[in-house]
């Protein structure tokens, strides 16, 4: 994000001490400056979740001690996202706890993209939130990768119909033509997935499956499954986050699977670009951040970002 904004990036100081605990402060002088703090919230092979999220929070509360102005944490992978809502009794909120650990080190906006309810990250935080979309990115990749193959955009659950459908739409202009959409059923309990109904009509058609993340792979392979037993020509998988787990390998190279294409919000901890059986294809959206973050800071519009695809 620095290299495409033309700066460099300021440098912090990490500390750790014998007994686990540990220290981060910046070593660049933030007093009345507005600064941006990158980190992905997402587990790797050297830090949990939870470490990288204490450590997120401790630092940018210490950037307010130090005298910024305001503190936007970009966090292109926003952890505990997934439990919105209580589906079952007891079920506890984490959205609604996240957003109060941010609040509580006085962070004034957060920067993230693709979240899986977006109505429970806009209302569970009270300070500003900042919402990016990859849809520019799959359509520019669409466009140049499909050419004139007869194509369908599927959801693969009905939870995820708006988002498809407002990508089907973007896609449609980009592309001058007509462009169905289509959904499957999906039932979930625990780690158990149901539900074969696909509802419209794949024969013939490239079939282009969307969604805010692959973890397994389990989804993108049910879905491909589904479609191609119904007359589909091939299916390709589009996702913003690849939390990929050690199940992903193998069900990505599921030939009923095409081809997936992937942005970067999430670095190949568990892989790389042969992942799959070489067929990852990984968008990078450093450029999209980049230009939020110049927008944010200069007063600019979000809105003309994330819609000039349409122009």
């Amino acid at each position: 994000m620095a290299d495409v904004l033309g700066i460099d990036h300021s440098n912090h100081e990490e500390r750790e001490f014998e007994d686990g605990e540990h220290k981060s402060r910046s070593l660049a002088n933030v007093r009345g400056r507005d600064v941006f703090v990158v980190q992905s919230l997402c587990g790797d092979e050297r830090m949990s979740v939870n470490d990288k999220l204490c450590r997120l929070l401790f630092f940018l509360g210490s950037l307010k001690d130090a005298g910024a102005m305001r503190t936007t944490a970009v966090v292109p992978y926003l952890c505990y996202m997934r439990k919105d809502r209580k589906t079952k009794p007891r079920d506890p909120v984490t959205t609604r706890y996240l957003a109060r650990l941010f609040e509580a080190v006085e962070t004034d906006r957060i920067m993230t993209i693709d979240v899986q309810n977006l109505q429970a990250y806009q209302n569970g935080f009270r300070c500003r939130t900042e919402h990016l979309e990859a849809q520019p990115l799959f359509v520019d990749y669409c466009t140049e990768a499909f050419g004139n193959s007869d194509l369908a955009v599927m959801s693969p659950d009905a939870g995820g119909v708006k988002p498809a459908e407002q990508f089907r739409q973007r896609l449609e202009r980009a592309m001058n033509r007509d462009i169905p959409l289509v959904f499957m059923e999906k039932q979930r309990s625990g780690d158990v997935v149901s539900g074969e109904t696909v509802v419209g009509a794949v024969e013939g058609k490239t079939v282009i499956v969307i969604d805010d993340m692959i973890s397994s792979g389990t989804t993108v392979q049910r879905a491909a499954k589904g479609c191609l037993e119904r007359g589909a020509v091939e299916v390709r998988a589009l996702a913003t986050h690849a939390a990929f787990t050690e199940k992903t390998e193998h069900n990505l190279r599921d030939p009923v699977i095409e081809r997936v294409a992937v942005t970067n919000t999430i670095p190949m901890v568990r892989g790389s670009g042969d992942l799959g059986g070489g067929k990852l294809d990984l968008l990078d959206a450093a450029p999209l951040f980049a230009e939020a973050i110049k927008r944010v800071h200069n007063g600019g519009s979000l809105v003309e970002l994330l819609n000039s695809v349409d122009r």
